[in-house]
């Protein structure tokens, strides 16, 4: 059996290494860190998350928990050892970014048939097997041989990381613990209430800093849903109040009133040594974030482990370049998966490298695989980047809008939006363990499997 090239050691191509290797294929995973990093990454850990701790809802019903649940279902090694690591997040699943990163990290090199390569890919193996799951910050090397082989220019655009402050450094008696409506644990977040005149303060701040300059060369084609807290603010002054300063769902207990906004600082480990500024992320120069910053009540002597920072996100034209099960139409040996191939989020890349994976083992031991219908939400995330408009086509996230609507139901459940989308979630599942049990999928359990302790 031939020896299967993972380029990337990020959580696609971690995940994807891991369903190959479980189903008896031999790995090479290439990772070029630690001996060469990129402009946002810190350690030299798989799976290493450089954004957010938070892997979205957790509660049943939303359209990011089916997909976990859905992934969950399927066996995936990142989701278990998500909730292995978990901290504190409310809805959300959120966890401790350095020990997920350890746990994978061990995971991936303590399995018997993959090895892990500390070293760059800089060229795809166009006659395959190979999965490339190189990421939003694949080397220059790579994404030339990706363009040579494809034909086409990556598309580029640029999201944002969000600072990092030090708990320490916290005024806590300017801040108070809660949920947005109780949810959760009820106390997950600390949150830093604004009233009119400090939130004033804060906006214009913020609407005179100085910004990290850009290039010529770039264009700072922002994906929507990761939008730096200064171009927010450039929409209106009370843009940021109904985005990430929100106050809806939370009481002050000081007041026993709703605050004016809110900034929501969510724990980035089990210790609650450092927390991360939830959606502020940013585009500002260092010392303007740490004076603006500053500015918030509670910040007032914060310390930053990291500040917020904008980098560069490439991605594949998917609708015009793949196939249904991931593969290159092009080079039908060679599989894309994770923002390489146009989706965004966490929960998003684990999918496609688990899809990815599943499709390159099924073809590696010459059986069927058909990805999962277009009522799960594993479908649908696959029918989107590889059947929508490539003339206009953007990374997008899970959501009930991919998934075919609720029709032919009775009146009551249509006209109720939480039961039609429980309504969706039961199909889903449904029909993908339909999908498992028929022989559709190259399932865990084969001639070739491995028994091995993880």
């Amino acid at each position: 059996m031939n020896l299967v090239t993972v380029g990337g050691g990020g959580l696609a191509g971690s995940e994807a290494a891991w369903q190959l290797a479980e189903r008896g294929v031999p790995v090479a995973l290439y990772e070029m860190r630690p001996r060469q990093s990129t402009p946002a990454h810190k350690t030299g850990r798989l799976a290493e998350l450089v954004c957010s701790n938070s892997l979205k809802s957790n509660s049943p019903g939303a359209a990011s928990w089916l997909l976990k649940e859905e992934l969950r279902r399927c066996g995936s090694l990142l989701l278990r050892l998500a909730h292995e690591n978990a901290v504190p997040g409310g809805a959300a699943l959120a966890v401790d970014r350095e020990r997920f990163g350890e746990a994978v990290t061990s995971a991936i090199e303590g399995h018997p048939l993959i090895r892990v390569m500390r070293a760059e890919l800089r060229e795809v193996p166009i006659g395959g097997p190979a999965l490339i799951a190189s990421g939003p910050l694949t080397s220059d090397a790579l994404a030339a041989s990706l363009q040579a082989l494809t034909g086409a220019g990556n598309l580029a655009f640029y999201d944002s990381i969000s600072p990092i402050v030090d708990a320490e450094t916290l005024n806590e008696d300017r801040i108070f613990r809660a949920s947005r409506y109780g949810k959760g644990g009820g106390e997950d977040y600390l949150n830093c209430p604004l009233d009119a005149d400090e939130y004033r303060a804060f906006y214009e701040a913020l609407m005179a800093a100085e910004t990290v300059q850009t290039h010529a060369f770039e264009d700072l084609n922002y994906f929507e849903a990761c939008l730096p807290i200064e171009e927010l603010a450039r929409r209106g002054i009370d843009t940021l109040r109904f985005g990430p300063m929100k106050p809806v769902g939370l009481i002050d207990p000081k007041t026993g009133r709703q605050p004016y906004a809110v900034v929501q600082l969510r724990a980035e480990n089990l210790r609650d040594s450092s927390y991360n500024l939830v959606g502020f992320q940013n585009h500002l120069k260092f010392p303007e974030q740490k004076r603006i910053l500053r500015l918030i009540p509670g910040l007032e002597r914060a310390e930053f482990l990291r500040y917020g920072q904008i980098h560069r996100n490439t991605y594949i034209n998917a609708p015009r370049l793949l196939a249904p099960d991931l593969s290159l139409r092009a080079a039908p040996g060679v599989f894309i998966a994770g923002q390489l191939s146009g989706v965004e989020g966490y929960v998003e890349c684990i999918a496609t490298g688990l899809l990815a994976g599943m499709a390159l083992a099924a073809r590696s031991l010459d059986q069927p695989f058909t990805p999962p219908p277009r009522t799960t939400a594993l479908g649908s995330l696959v029918r989107y980047i590889t059947d929508a408009d490539p003339a206009n086509y953007q990374p997008a996230n899970i959501s009930f809008d991919l998934l075919p609507p609720a029709e032919g139901l009775p009146r009551a459940i249509m006209r109720d939006r939480s039961k039609r989308r429980a309504w969706q979630c039961e199909r889903a599942l449904a029909d993908l363990q339909d999908w498992r049990e028929s022989g559709q999928a190259c399932v865990v359990g084969g001639p070739l499997s491995v028994a091995h302790e993880s």
